[in-house]
């Protein structure tokens, strides 16, 4: 064939991946809304992305099981999803599809090989809706906004109700707090609307309205008279830190649990996928999503307990710098962290090397821990070196990564990275709390001792594993299917 020909068929070819990609976005999008099924690929949102992006994804994918990922098998299987009556689920289209290709003697068509693997979605019982609080409206804050926006649906799950914010609800506060949820200057612009209802102090967000509620105390709400009830309390002004600070929170008329986005003490300190279904919420009132760098290591260093033993490490993390820095060098508390966060790196400390104990306690005084702050506004990179019971080497840690990455508890948590090419921009927007890459890490030549570096978007993945432990807190978690 003729060089002309060859580029004939890949136009045509490109255009017909293009056509089916729509149709793929089209029928997630029908799935989400109509009947609260959300589709994933390798954990990767799939709502609100283009053909381009969706395409990548399947590239990714691809390369990832070492198997095609076409996007017209995932046309095939979204269909014979979207024609059987499967209730609320989250489905992952590239587990599905690696499978179906695995097992394509043993089923008749995609149709009856989705019937089989989730039959066990029909088991669930039905979900109660669960009103969700933010009190405070930072950098978290903003981001469990969209997320919990952005993904709302039919709101099956989790409804963000109201945004508890200190001084006075007016015009001016309204607009500011509307910009600052639409613009971010480093997650890009929000992908829908929001709108200053300035007469019924609120904002509009994608057409549903979340109440601006001014408080100088917690005891001075009452939930009920919005129309809140039995409500989740998310905390993300790191005022309150222990138990008893934390119950104040649930004094408020309307309000049932709290789950607090930074350590706490006290309380359950938790790493979802690592250590949640160990505190019963039926039983627990107050709850504690831990720190992003103890969400980064947790899942890391499980899969390496459990494969290889850890005698003993250190972490070191070189983390973006943060807003309890100084933007130009003036007096701070703590050491170092008044020069400018901009210009400097800044060599400050961390408690995530002890914390990991409160979800791995086997590793109970085992780890030490430093920080560097650096001048990135987000991203970050935990580098464990860890000191092993069993001899290993590179192929083989890389190995268990992937296994951990691709099947059981901790899929949603680790994310395994191909690229000899990733630097810290790239990570950012990823939902993954941890992620492995595989081409950095190094294996001392007797196998007793392994460097590990954990990439990290110490805003966006952190928000997620929130997310995720306010929906098992709430017990709103769907059927999944990874």
């Amino acid at each position: 064939m003729s060089f002309n020909g060859t580029y004939e068929k890949e136009l045509t070819f490109q255009a017909d991946r293009r056509r089916a990609t729509v149709e793929f976005i089209k029928i997630v999008s029908d799935l989400w809304y109509d009947k609260s099924i959300e589709i994933v690929l390798f954990r990767n949102q799939l709502i609100d992305r283009n053909v381009s992006e969706i395409l990548n994804l399947h590239e990714y994918a691809g390369e990832f099981v070492q198997k095609p990922i076409s996007i017209f098998d995932s046309v095939e299987i979204v269909q014979a999803i979207q024609s059987l009556d499967i209730p609320p689920a989250k489905l992952d289209i590239g587990k599905l599809t690696y499978e179906f290709h695995l097992e394509d003697q043993q089923h008749s068509d995609a149709k009856a090989f989705i019937s089989d693997k989730l039959k066990d979605a029909f088991k669930n019982e039905e979900i109660q809706p669960k009103d969700v609080v933010l009190y405070g409206f930072g950098r978290i804050g903003r981001l469990v906004a969209r997320e919990l926006m952005t993904r709302t649906g039919k709101g099956a799950q989790l409804r963000l109700r109201a945004i508890v914010t200190r001084g006075s609800v007016n015009a001016t506060v309204l607009e500011k707090r509307a910009s600052l949820l639409r613009n971010d200057s480093v997650h890009g612009d929000f992908c829908g609307t929001v709108v200053a209802d300035i007469e019924n102090e609120a904002l509009i967000i994608n057409g549903t309205t979340v109440k601006i509620i001014s408080a100088n105390a917690p005891e001075d709400i009452d939930y009920t008279t919005y129309g809140i009830n039995n409500a989740l309390i998310i905390d993300n002004t790191g005022a309150f830190r222990d138990k008893e600070a934390l119950t104040r929170l649930l004094s408020s008329n309307g309000a049932s649990k709290v789950l607090l986005t930074a350590p706490g003490k006290g309380i359950p300190n938790i790493v979802h996928g690592v250590n949640h279904l160990e505190n019963n919420p039926d039983e627990i009132d107050i709850f504690s999503a831990a720190s992003c760098t103890t969400n980064a290591i947790t899942p890391i260093l499980k899969a390496m307990e459990d494969s290889y033993g850890v005698v003993s490490g250190h972490l070191e993390t070189i983390h973006a710098y943060t807003n309890d820095q100084n933007l130009v060098d003036n007096f701070h508390n703590k050491y170092r962290r008044g020069r400018a966060a901009a210009l400097n790196m800044v060599i400050t400390e961390t408690g995530a090397g002890k914390a990991v104990s409160k979800a791995l306690p086997s590793l109970e005084g085992k780890l030490t821990s430093n920080a560097i702050r650096v001048p990135v506004p987000n991203g970050s990179l935990a580098i464990l070196s860890l000191n092993l019971e069993k001899e290993t080497s590179l192929d083989s840690i890389n190995t268990i990564m992937k296994k951990y990455a691709l099947e059981g508890d901790l899929v949603e948590q680790i994310k395994y990275e191909l690229s000899d090419e990733l630097v810290s921009s790239d990570i950012v927007g990823s939902s993954a709390p941890s992620i492995y890459d595989s081409k950095a890490t190094i294996v001392r030549e007797d196998g007793k001792n392994a460097i590990l570096y954990i990439w990290y978007d110490n805003e966006y993945g952190y928000s997620h594993q929130v997310i995720r432990l306010a929906k098992y807190i709430s017990k709103v978690r769907r059927f999944t299917y990874y």
